[in-house]
């Protein structure tokens, strides 16, 4: 819940402190796209214990996790090397992509290593161990990426959008790679299964709205634009405020017409 806070301050504070706009369906896909993630969070299964680096291996070495992994460095670098050049300034989902599938197995590392790191003040003699040092290199790596792509699309995009959406698709690659490894899905229930849905549901609405109607300007003050007119119950034509830069020009424009005005009075 803790990222939850977070996420949700650092979209709202961007809006303030780095005079990034944020509309009204910005703002409502923002907390479809919180309380989606957190739906997901509450009804994910127990997770299972693992008491030593030992059962860690084991776990790993699964045929299941095995594929997972395969996929997500092979989807990795096909956007890395392919699809960010071309479509990486462009597509916000692009970088956003690399650092959530990456993300989800440096999770696996953080836990791996939490556990080697419990069994070294133990006693055990974890440092001789490959996988120890192994699970070290692939966090690393692993970190390195989220970090230069993760910047990449802060760089570019708007603050509000890149953060909710990163923190959207960073907790469903945790979650399905926690599931594939820890075989959390065999112990779900109906009840979970449904609450696991409704909430990636109400994910997928929230980034709609917060990346097809990113360019709108439109507010809470439009809505008295939009029933001017007619019957106040009864639709009328989408009025759009000015953009900020309209708004300076149209001010710029009326002081010059209002000192034109002056001049004529004082002829």
């Amino acid at each position: 819940m803790a990222v939850v806070g977070r996420t949700h301050f650092n979209a709202v504070l961007s809006t303030y402190f780095l005079n990034e706009r944020l509309n009204v369906h910005g703002k409502i896909g923002c907390l479809l796209c919180v309380l989606g993630s957190t739906v997901m969070v509450i009804h994910a299964p127990q997770e299972e214990e693992v008491a030593s680096l030992s059962a860690m291996a084991e776990k790993l070495k699964d045929p299941g996790f095995i594929v997972f992994a395969v996929c997500v460095v092979g989807s990795s670098l096909v956007l890395i090397f392919a699809v960010a050049p071309r479509f990486g300034q462009k597509n916000v989902l692009v970088y956003i992509l690399i650092c959530s599938v990456i993300g989800s197995l440096s999770v696996s590392c953080v836990k791996g290593l939490g556990i080697g790191i419990k069994e070294l003040f133990a006693g055990t003699a974890v440092l001789k161990e490959p996988l120890f040092w192994s699970l070290v290199i692939c966090l690393v790596i692993c970190i390195s990426v989220q970090i230069n792509y993760l910047n990449k699309a802060l760089d570019i995009f708007n603050t509000s959008i890149v953060t909710p959406i990163y923190y959207v698709f960073f907790t469903t690659s945790v979650i399905s790679c926690s599931a594939i490894l820890f075989k959390e899905w065999l112990r779900m229930t109906t009840d979970g299964a449904v609450g696991t849905i409704s909430g990636f549901l109400t994910i997928i609405s929230g980034i709609f709205l917060l990346h097809a109607f990113k360019d709108i300007t439109f507010s809470c003050d439009s809505l008295p634009l939009y029933l001017r007119k007619g019957s106040p119950w009864g639709p009328q034509p989408y009025v759009a405020l000015p953009s900020h830069e309209d708004q300076v020009e149209g001010s710029s424009n009326g002081g010059r017409g209002t000192h034109q005005r002056a001049l004529k009075e004082d002829q």
